[in-house]
């Protein structure tokens, strides 16, 4: 199911509203006196539009009027002002610090198209940054965890290994990125020490290939005191991968699991139609039932609200829809008609794994254990240079792969609510490096302090306390695509027709 057929609702959509912007109609752009030549600022001007027609927050951004397009002169300026694409987009950002800190730009779609089913190039080691202590430019790294089947497994490099060095230079806020961008790098570890590593002489080469993680990273059930305690870490609601989580819940289904943990502390988001998925997987009794609704900028909500207000809303569902080989495939649901829900989380947290928490907060009790989650109450869509900003619509621009991915759309579950600043855990429990153990035993800290309250039913913190690292959270370019949110329905081929 391609996301990109959900931005086919320009074609319609444009001869609804009055601020319609065609991008074939030549006479928007007249050259009167050939001083202005606008194949000069093709993605700018392509920015602009999709800018102007989408972004949830456009009625904040004065240079995205709708008049601009209707002086040629001025909107040649506004286009012309920032040479890099880059910047121009950045223009047009609404309150970047505080509010819209998600959305972003490309120059190569196929990346990025890449990067939403779970394909990069890898070297399996998944790690995270952070800042020395005491220090605002030197950075250390710790490993998460490991992917199978990569390049890093059999090599000595572990979940918990800090490093502090690529190739033998120290990382910096200035070089970090270029560092680990190599493609074959030796990573240099150390020990944490208070947060200030010291080299413990251990290092390891690794190589990046081309990758295609499998976010369903451990399922297992437990049998303690009783009970049957099924456990899913899932680390990316990726698409392509729907068939295989809706697997993991039969297996846990098979094994007659009562109470289930749901590992998100790694999770950064992803489609919504598969947290959709998974809320059935989790449930199962509440098909047809309202889990979420959409809120987009007022002129697209109110068209939606008189044409189409159904496509505001996703629903429960029993069963996963694909498409394969050009026909519709429809699975049934493993579904577990749980009433609670176990939830890890972390900082790390964020999108459709918080809509998972909000959209089912109403239906059942859902648990957190770990820390608050990111605060990332939104979601995207991706825009093409083409006549509908679709990648199949017609006149798409080959001369660039530029694409946008702006923020669109806002969430809220069954009774208008959302957590624009992430999820208080029920229960805390902090995740510190110094205490990782491998992921999925029965004693790894955050799922064992999960464990102990199924078992146990003790909301009571354990007080641990260890070294807190200031994360790279704030540099901008760690990861454009780590705490992501998008939508990806399929509208009617109907639809698609051009007026």
């Amino acid at each position: 199911m391609k996301k990109i057929s959900y931005y086919s609702i320009i074609s319609i959509i444009l001869l609804s509203l009055v601020f319609a912007c065609n991008k074939n109609d030549d006479e928007i752009r007249p050259d009167n006196n050939g001083s202005l030549d606008f194949s000069k600022v093709e993605i700018q001007d392509f920015i602009w539009e999709g800018m102007n027609f989408y972004y949830l927050w456009k009625d904040n951004v004065p240079n995205l009027n709708n008049t601009k397009d209707k002086d040629n002169a001025s909107y040649y300026k506004l286009l012309s002002f920032y040479s890099d694409p880059d910047d121009f987009f950045e223009s047009l950002i609404y309150d970047r610090q505080n509010t819209d800190k998600w959305s972003w730009i490309v120059d190569d779609y196929v990346a990025l198209e890449n990067s939403f089913q779970g394909i990069s190039t890898s070297n399996g080691v998944k790690y995270r940054l952070a800042y020395e202590t005491g220090s605002s430019t030197k950075i250390l790294g710790y490993v998460r965890y490991i992917l199978p089947n990569s390049n890093a497994v059999g090599k000595d490099v572990k979940r918990g290994y800090v490093f502090n060095a690529i190739n033998g230079t120290p990382m910096t806020a200035d070089n970090y990125q270029a560092l680990l961008a190599l493609d074959t790098y030796t990573m240099n570890f150390a020990d944490l020490n208070g947060g200030n590593p010291i080299s413990n002489g251990k290092s390891v080469t690794l190589t990046k290939s081309e990758y295609q993680e499998n976010p369903v990273y451990i399922t297992k059930t437990f049998n303690i005191g009783g009970k049957k305690i099924g456990y899913i870490m899932y680390n990316s609601f990726t698409s392509s991968y729907d068939q295989q989580l809706n697997t993991a819940f039969g297996q846990l289904k098979a094994d007659g699991v009562t109470e289930l943990i749901l590992d998100l502390r790694y999770n950064g988001g992803g489609s919504v139609t598969t947290a959709t998925y998974l809320a059935g997987m989790i449930t199962g009794q509440f098909n047809g039932q309202l889990f979420l609704k959409e809120k987009w900028n007022n002129e697209l909500q109110q068209w939606f609200e008189k044409n189409q207000p159904t496509w505001l809303v996703d629903n429960f569902t029993n069963e996963i829809v694909k498409t394969e080989n050009g026909s519709t495939v429809r699975i049934p649901i493993n579904s577990l008609n749980l009433t609670k829900l176990y939830v890890i989380t972390t900082s790390s947290s964020a999108s459709a794994s918080e809509l998972i928490i909000n959209g089912l907060n109403p239906y059942i009790n859902v648990i957190t254990v770990g820390t608050k989650t990111s605060g990332k109450y939104t979601a995207s869509v991706t825009l093409y240079d083409s006549d509908n900003f679709s990648k199949t619509g017609a006149n798409l621009n080959p001369r660039h792969k530029w694409a946008l991915q702006p923020i669109v759309l806002e969430t809220v579950n069954k009774i208008g609510a959302n957590d624009k600043d992430g999820f208080d855990p029920t229960v805390e429990k902090i995740e510190y490096v110094a205490e990782f153990q491998e992921l999925g035993l029965e004693t790894e800290p955050l799922l064992a302090r999960a464990i102990a309250h199924i078992t146990t039913g003790s909301k009571s913190s354990s007080s641990n306390v260890g070294l807190k690292l200031n994360e790279l959270t704030d540099v901008k370019g760690v990861s454009k695509t780590e705490n992501r949110m998008y939508v990806d329905k399929k509208f009617p081929d109907n639809f698609l027709k051009k007026e």
